[in-house]
């Protein structure tokens, strides 16, 4: 009797287990067949009862929007052709050259590339020699990637010895890719004599080449500035500290006053225009310059100050000759290295050696 019970629990508990696993299977076969048509279905679906007729939906079929087709199956993410190439802008690391346009000047071609006016210099004493006077059409300039100095290695020199004369790190001459130095051989690398290196950062003194001190008691010194000096002065007019303007126009035309490249103004005015001496004074050179200033006046007020004209196109004074304020001592030009009319005008002190004329002129 009691083996009769067991059986019979044992079956019931076989259909209920029988029952819940035949439950799970359609449960679970229901769900996957959602997800996915069947061939039969995919059929239906694009047969020909189920395209509408062009009654149904007018003179025009609308077609569905293009896709591009993607082969899901391929590894990886995919991604649109990409037709333009994107460069990216690195900056220059080695020397160009730039061709000298009429009408150009030392700080436009500076602003041009990006650089300070003493760099362009610097990068072309060869040529320029410190002079922004020198600059003319047609001329071929190197035009430095980086504020600095461009060098040519020279026998005997030493890398130490060169980033000490021009204020920079040896690293920094070193480690500029430009330069193409051997970074393993330490800080004196092999460099063969008469290469061109580039100083980032590096700078010097510019050499002035404007008109010099020429005082009335030593006018001679200036002998080898030009024929136009003149020999030992000891009389003559003396200035009253003051100055008027030298000429008619009070604007610019070309370079204003820097201390370091352009220690004078260009003053505007037509060829032939009046030049009247700002102070009182002696002549103490009249004549012809040889450093881009072409025909050239300086005076000195015998009170510590003196002041020079240049790119005349006449002169109309003689050495020793004294000149009262305002007089006329000659005419506005384009001589000597000159990019058109104007007057350049500078004013010395024996204390603070060459000044801005704006902060002395009687405006």
């Amino acid at each position: 009797m009691k083996n009769f019970k067991l059986a019979i629990q044992v079956s019931i508990a076989i259909l209920l287990i029988g029952m819940l696993a035949f439950l799970l299977f359609r449960y679970f076969n229901t769900t996957a067949s959602s997800n996915y048509l069947s061939e039969s279905q995919v059929g239906d679906l694009t047969s020909v009862e189920d395209v509408p007729t062009d009654e149904e939906q007018g003179s025009e079929i609308e077609l569905p929007p293009f896709t591009e087709s993607v082969d899901r199956s391929a590894p990886g993410i995919p991604r649109k052709t990409m037709i333009d190439t994107i460069v990216p802008n690195r900056p220059r690391v080695e020397v160009t050259t730039y061709e000298v346009q009429p009408g150009d000047n030392l700080f436009e071609i500076a602003e041009k590339f990006g650089l300070k006016p003493e760099t362009v210099l610097w990068g072309n004493y060869e040529i320029l020699r410190d002079n922004p006077q020198l600059l003319s059409p047609e001329q071929e300039l190197n035009i430095l990637p980086v504020d600095g100095v461009y060098y040519q290695w020279g026998e005997g020199d030493s890398l130490s010895a060169i980033a000490n004369f021009f204020k920079v790190e040896t690293e920094a001459i070193l480690e500029w890719s430009g330069n193409k130095l051997n970074l393993f051989e330490g800080d004196d690398p092999q460099i063969a004599e008469g290469t061109w290196l580039i100083i980032p950062g590096g700078s010097r003194e510019l050499r002035d080449w404007g008109p010099p001190a020429i005082t009335r008691n030593n006018p001679a010194s200036a002998a080898y500035y030009g024929s136009g000096y003149c020999g030992q002065i000891y009389e003559g007019a003396i200035g009253v500290g003051s100055f008027v303007w030298p000429t008619v126009a009070r604007s610019i035309s070309g370079y204003d006053y820097n201390p370091g490249i352009h220690p004078g103004i260009d003053i505007a005015g037509a060829e032939g225009n009046a030049i009247f001496t700002v102070d009182s004074g002696v002549v103490v050179y009249a004549g012809w310059s040889e450093y881009g200033y072409g025909y050239l006046i300086v005076i000195d007020h015998g009170n510590g100050w003196q002041s020079a004209y240049g790119h005349l196109s006449a002169v109309g004074v003689t050495c020793g000759q004294s000149v009262g304020q305002g007089t006329m001592i000659g005419a506005l030009g384009n001589t000597g290295n000159s990019s058109g009319p104007h007057l350049h005008f500078e004013l010395r002190s024996e204390i603070y050696g060459k000044v801005n004329p704006w902060d002395f002129l009687i405006q």
